[in-house]
């Protein structure tokens, strides 16, 4: 048996370490040449990291939670050593490309190995117990198969998704079936035991809501049980404990007592967040300015719209989009970003919109790359499916980064404004708020009209007042009557 460890490989640009969210393989198990082995998050993304190797697992090195640097050894794998065909069975037989891997790791992308003709190991029984580092030696699981590959079969009406999401844990003991590693990571913050959760989704799959809901249940369990607790302490610790309990402190913390703080680590995408946020207020001088708009027709544009071509439909954001994308033709200063170092401002030849988006795992601001170049009907299709594959954690670290110009649809939220922070290294931000009845003069009558507020937050370094206002005059001019955006298109 030859071991060999596999590093945690370089993840992206500007990248030096990841969180382990959940180890799809457990010590002892069996992996092939390119089969997933564990998930990570970035500061980016959650990603599947393969293996390049195929043998026994000897040791995970590091446990779910933990950050593991780049370079660092991740898995080690012992593998079979090569025997002649006439040796008993049970002894391993490896083709030379199998032991010597894939070679080439491409996160979330599998390790791009395209032998079909290998053939599946035949590996001796463990004789002795794997070394596990820095974990205790877990069960032997199921092993989730790569694309193309069969995995252990997983039962009666269990698909195989399901099977490959088995919790570890006691031999014969019915585990949760989890498939998201946005459901285990929301399982661990609300403190919810998997094994205690009855799935609903297809082949009794955990999803988001049953999480949610036995949290809900633990969460009105543990306050009955702290209201109990405090109950009997101010019943038997301080029995005459009288009405205004500032003057007495003692007995006010008796009664408390077993009330903690809740502490949230800064790991992964919510501390790459913070770490962006701090530097774009340091360093950018960010000027917000708004104005309200009616909106009324831009409403009217979009429902003949969608009459027409009721196979296309088009948000709002998409409307927006193709209005900010109008705009910043007109007023290209504010597609840029500020070189500090070499003290000059580079002004992007396409525009590479962001769209923030609101996900469990935080803010993040997928990229439309070359939105200028899309119909409006193919950046509502856009829009609509990076956002989705957003918030289920789907799009590669490369679909995060090289935005020019943010939209950011706060709306949503049931908020009229905001002063945002800027998307470092771009230097304008357009925000929309919810748009509402209001009260509006219209040909010097008053009435009422769909409103909406709509803000620019800009790097002063890149243009004055007057590129600011310019652009959020023409976004406003193009909300309240559509017709100009057509005659600019």
């Amino acid at each position: 048996m030859t071991e060999r460890d596999f590093l945690l490989p370089d993840l992206g640009e500007g990248l030096s370490e990841a969180e382990i969210v959940r180890w799809r393989v457990a010590v002892g198990d069996t992996v092939t040449v390119d089969q997933t082995v564990v998930e990570v998050e970035t500061a980016k993304a959650v990603v599947d990291v393969p293996c390049p190797y195929a043998g026994r697992v000897v040791a995970l090195h590091g446990a779910e939670g933990e950050v593991r640097p780049v370079g660092q050894p991740l898995i080690t794998v012992a593998e079979p050593v090569a025997v002649d065909a006439t040796e008993p069975t049970g002894h391993a037989v490896y083709r030379e490309e199998e032991r010597a891997g894939s070679g080439n790791v491409l996160i979330g992308y599998g390790t791009g190995h395209g032998g079909s003709r290998r053939r599946r190991p035949r590996l001796a029984p463990a004789t002795h117990a794997p070394v596990v580092s820095g974990a205790p030696a877990a069960s032997p699981s199921l092993t989730a198969a790569s694309p193309g590959r069969a995995a252990t079969p997983p039962g009666p009406g269990l698909p195989p998704a399901a099977a490959a999401g088995r919790e570890p844990g006691r031999p014969g003991a019915a585990q949760p079936l989890v498939i998201s590693p946005i459901v285990r990571r929301l399982a661990r913050e609300r403190g919810v035991d998997l094994a205690t959760v009855r799935g609903s989704g297809p082949g009794g799959v955990v999803r988001r809501a049953d999480v949610e809901a036995a949290a809900d249940v633990t969460g009105a369990a543990g306050q009955n049980a702290v209201a109990g607790v405090s109950g009997a302490a101010r019943l038997t610790a301080v029995p005459d404990l009288p009405a205004a309990s500032a003057e007495h402190p003692a007995q006010l913390a008796a009664a408390t007592a077993g009330i903690q703080d809740l502490v949230i680590p800064l790991t992964g995408i919510r501390r790459a967040i913070a770490d962006k946020l701090s530097r774009s207020r340091r360093e950018i001088p960010e000027v917000t300015i708004w104005v309200d708009a009616d909106a009324t027709a831009l409403l009217e544009t979009r429902a003949a719209i969608n009459t027409a071509r009721p196979d296309q439909p088009v948000s709002i954001l998409a409307l927006l989009a193709r209005i900010c994308l109008s705009g910043l033709r007109r007023y290209p200063q504010l597609n840029a970003r500020v070189d500090t170092e070499a003290q000059r401002i580079i002004q992007s030849a396409g525009v590479h919109l962001g769209i923030a988006a609101q996900t469990d795992r935080g803010l993040v601001v997928p990229v439309l790359r070359d939105a200028d170049r899309l119909t409006t009907a193919e950046l509502a299709a856009e829009l609509a499916a990076t956002t989705a594959a957003a918030r289920a954690g789907d799009l590669p670290p490369t679909r995060l980064t090289g935005g020019t110009f943010t939209l950011n649809n706060y709306g949503v939220f049931g908020v009229d404004g905001s002063t945002p922070i800027i998307n470092l290294p771009e230097a304008a931000l357009l925000g929309v708020g919810r748009i509402v009845d209001k009260p509006w003069v219209v040909d010097g009558q008053l009435a009422v009209r769909k409103v909406t507020q709509l803000s620019l937050t800009f790097d002063h370094r890149v243009c004055d007042g007057g590129v600011a206002g310019g652009f959020l005059r023409h976004v406003a001019d193009c909300v309240e009557q559509p017709a100009l955006l057509i005659a600019n298109v």
